[in-house]
């Protein structure tokens, strides 16, 4: 396989995404929803134009939170997408204007499972799903946990939230064996567990 110009000159600085300013010909707005759009546009690249239609998301936030028995705080929700109750960190919408991303992951560890951090630091950003949305979320780690000064009131998926603490090994394991499927909470584990591994 050839490589690109300058593609070896990438490795000397560390292996990265690259932005690309591709030109939009056209931009769409196909459906305008309740927490994101779809956007479909046309882009002009290579030697031509491609359309694609992909969900506009306002980006998120979530949180590792580990406590001092290096134990994961989990919650379970119904998510009508997949028709599951799946196992995820805690997480929310940058929905807030000017509200930076860390403040956003206190908020929603609060808000979520009424934890409060006495650290919190970022852990790693993805891309959640690159061919169909532009959505990236900051995940946090967040150490020295204590309970929040008030518990929040929950409704809708989150009426019925399942919290529970369970140790860093078996949510890895979990992740591994496929019976943890939640892309973020993977992301999130993986990366906490190799960043307590090199302290």
């Amino acid at each position: 396989m050839s490589e690109r110009p300058g593609s070896a000159d990438a490795h000397a600085v560390g292996l990265r995404d690259e932005p690309v300013d591709a030109d939009v010909v056209r931009s769409d707005l196909v459906y305008a929803g309740r927490v994101w759009d779809v956007r479909s546009e046309t882009v002009r690249y290579g030697d031509g134009e491609i359309v694609r239609d992909f969900v506009a998301h306002t980006g998120a936030v979530a949180v590792v939170a580990i406590d001092d028995d290096e134990r994961v705080v989990l919650i379970q929700q119904y998510r009508h997408p997949i028709r599951h109750r799946d196992w995820e960190i805690p997480a929310g919408l940058l929905d807030i204007d000017g509200e930076p991303p860390i403040e956003t992951a206190r908020r929603e560890l609060a808000e979520e499972v009424d934890l409060v951090a006495e650290t919190l630091e970022p852990l790693v950003e993805v891309f959640t799903t690159p061919g169909g949305s532009d959505e990236v979320i900051r995940i946090f780690l967040a150490r020295g946990l204590s309970a929040a000064p008030e518990a929040f009131a929950r409704e809708d998926e989150e009426a019925d939230l399942r919290v529970e603490r369970v140790p860093l090994a078996e949510v890895i394991d979990g992740v591994l064996a496929g019976r943890l499927r939640n892309g973020i909470l993977a992301t999130g584990v993986l990366a906490a567990a190799e960043r307590l591994r090199r302290g």
